[in-house]
């Protein structure tokens, strides 16, 4: 099954639950706000695709960091770091797609590049 995490209010995540729906995909919905940034998967998402884009250096969260907590994101084990104790830094949603649908992980969302795997 697809699993797509995320904050409800997000409005990106919105955009993507809507979508899955519209497509009639069955998913689970992870709640970084009340389940927490699960410590088992951040590292795979980073070894995937990299912690510049999964952290989200553009966003209100990382902009309101104090500048040295921001210099010393340098590298994929600084990044996890981070996000586990902050998980609006993590750019939304992140989806683990399942075989069915290509399999990997994606952030952020496309509708076209989503609609290739259905």
């Amino acid at each position: 099954m697809i699993t797509l995490y995320g904050i409800p209010n997000c409005d990106t995540v919105k955009k993507a639950r809507t979508w899955l729906d519209s497509q009639g995909l069955p998913y689970q919905f992870h709640d970084f706000k009340k389940a927490g940034v699960p410590a088992d998967r951040l590292p795979r998402w980073i070894d995937a695709l990299g912690w510049e884009t999964v952290i989200n250096r553009k966003g209100t969260t990382w902009r309101t960091l104090d500048e040295a907590t921001r210099i010393g994101v340098t590298d994929a084990n600084s990044a996890c770091a981070l996000a586990l104790t902050n998980a609006s830094l993590i750019k939304r949603p992140v989806v683990e797609w399942d075989s069915t649908h290509g399999g990997g992980v994606t952030v952020g969302f496309d509708a076209a590049a989503w609609a290739a795997r259905v």
